[in-house]
């Protein structure tokens, strides 16, 4: 009898966090349509023209501005990546039913 008031806790509470949502990827785009395609593109031909260009004749405020261009650049390719996201709630769930019935 204890372990279902148990069972039934434990699944009660993971529904309850798996309904929270995980915003950590809410403001980023995701490139579904052909048009993020070719922003994808474009930002991988900035980065090979980044990379061919003669640094050494730029100034120390344009090397930042470039660094800091390549690391934004990166970021939003990073982010439009696609992968599968699960929520914390899911993964909390997807624990817990493993430590139950394993």
């Amino acid at each position: 009898m204890k372990k279902n008031k148990i069972c039934i806790a434990v699944i009660s509470l993971s529904l309850l966090l798996s309904f929270y949502p995980n915003l950590s990827y809410s403001e980023t785009a995701k490139p579904n349509n052909p048009n993020d395609s070719t922003i994808v593109a474009q930002w991988l031909t900035r980065l090979e023209t980044i990379e061919a260009m003669e640094k050494s004749n730029l100034s120390k405020k344009e090397k930042h501005e470039i660094r800091h261009e390549v690391k934004q650049i990166k970021k939003d390719l990073k982010a439009a990546g696609n992968g599968v996201y699960i929520s914390s709630g899911a993964l909390i769930l997807i624990i817990i039913l493993l430590i139950i019935f394993l």
